[in-house]
């Protein structure tokens, strides 16, 4: 499997991220943003976490509108996979490839610590490797990861099942506890936490090294 991972100015979780998945078995290669056409054969594209382009205008914004992002809408439209974490979860909205935004955390301060997760689905290539309801421990490390959406993409989401994952103590003030949404064809994931933050105990916790293994798990058998 080939994991392609975009760097824009400003990412500085790239790396974290290409090393989990060369730690879940996939081939790795970064794409820098000025490029118009990811590289050949790959199967997965991660959107990293950071400050693309120092979060001016709105977060995500100013990337979603590099030339690579065209690139990666064009790989989702044909029913590629993608996972963007943190930053790149303001990317994908942005770009509309998921619905809702994020905004500024409710009490308007920037959070690094670790958080419980609830597990909403196991329905999915990037969830299939827990149970669902489980309860997961993984970092987050942002300032704008109060996901918004009015009421009808809330309900939606929860009618189709595409709630990914749930904050148990809710450190930003998202609507509905929401950490974590699928897109409609269950191949696009984008959350604020950081599992590639979490693939071993000795950095605080392994519970992101299930939703690596089992996504390429999952690509393997396409």
């Amino acid at each position: 499997m080939k994991a392609a991972v975009i760097t824009y100015p400003g990412s500085n979780c790239d790396r974290d991220l290409a090393v989990a998945f060369r730690d879940a078995g996939a081939e790795v290669v970064t794409v820098w943003h000025k490029e118009t056409e990811l590289p050949a054969g790959v199967d997965v594209v991660g959107v990293p976490g950071g400050f693309s382009f120092g979060d001016y205008l709105r977060c995500g914004a100013i990337a979603a509108r590099s030339p690579i992002s065209g690139a990666l809408a064009r790989h989702v439209e044909r029913g590629g996979y993608a996972i963007g974490i943190c930053n790149g979860f303001q990317v994908l909205t942005e770009t509309g490839l998921l619905p809702g935004a994020l905004m500024r955390n409710a009490r308007l301060k920037y959070i690094c610590r670790q958080v419980r997760l609830k597990v909403e689905t196991a329905d999915s290539a990037f969830t299939s490797g827990y149970a669902k309801g489980a309860a997961i421990t993984v970092p987050i490390a942002h300032h704008d990861g109060n996901y918004t959406a009015d009421a009808d993409t809330l309900a939606q989401l929860r009618a189709e099942d595409r709630v990914a994952f749930t904050y148990l103590d809710n450190p930003n003030g998202a609507m509905e506890d929401i950490a974590g949404i699928l897109s409609a064809n269950r191949r696009v994931l984008g959350m604020m936490p950081h599992p590639e933050r979490a693939m071993a105990a000795n950095v605080g916790s392994a519970d992101g090294r299930p939703l690596f293994e089992a996504l390429l798990g999952r690509m393997a058998l396409a």
